[in-house]
């Protein structure tokens, strides 16, 4: 139904909003993880990699759209954010973390809990999971989440599946210290377009397989 309730004239981005139960002033109460999309998000996300030369070459050979260190760093400090995401190896993090004011904000800073901090030999992999869909959940201020799952070109399956993946994620994340109702409300909405609510316990059932 999400996707009828478009006006866009484009391609609209799909995205759930959900509020949950939870005080996110509370440190043992912090929602945060990634999921696998099994149809991508349909957006073509440009992936920065900060890394020496090893990593360089693994996200080179991966596909990442912009690959270097010092020069990017520089770059960034200028005012420069045309990419999407960021990945940076452990190795290179004392100089990366002075852009935290920066990337932060943005939801752009890398962070070992998104899979966006790794090792030289596993920048590869991010590279294509980052391509491939995957992406990150994380309780705002409010107690919500927002996260897109598709395109409204999608077919209702693709968006069913990505959706599915997304509340496993959600559930598997709960804070142990978490009491009461977890999820309060789920909505679907298109870019331009109404929202939809959806039943949260339903959907708080839902699973990949």
């Amino acid at each position: 139904m999400v996707k009828e309730v478009s006006y866009a004239k484009f391609d609209a981005t799909i995205e759930a909003h959900l509020n949950l139960g939870i005080d996110p002033r509370k440190a043992d109460q912090q929602v945060r993880g990634t999921v696998a999309l099994p149809n991508g998000t349909g957006k073509n996300v440009r992936v920065l990699v900060l890394a020496e030369s090893v990593g360089q070459k693994n996200a080179l050979e991966a596909g990442a759209d912009y690959v270097g260190l010092d020069d990017l760093i520089e770059k960034i400090q200028g005012g420069w954010f045309e990419f999407d995401a960021t990945i940076a190896t452990t190795l290179v993090m004392r100089k990366v973390g002075r852009l935290g004011r920066l990337l932060g904000p943005r939801g752009l800073m890398p962070s070992p809990k998104a899979g966006t901090v790794v090792p030289e030999e596993d920048v590869g992999r991010a590279v294509g999971e980052l391509k491939g869909g995957r992406v990150e959940f994380r309780l705002d201020r409010t107690s919500n989440i927002h996260v897109t799952i598709g395109k409204s070109s999608f077919t209702k399956e693709a968006l069913y599946q990505n959706f599915s993946a997304l509340m496993e994620a959600i559930v598997t994340a709960r804070p142990s210290a978490a009491k009461g109702q977890y999820i309060h409300s789920i909505t679907l909405a298109p870019t331009m377009g109404a929202g939809i609510k959806v039943d949260q316990v339903r959907a708080s059932q839902l699973r990949t397989s």
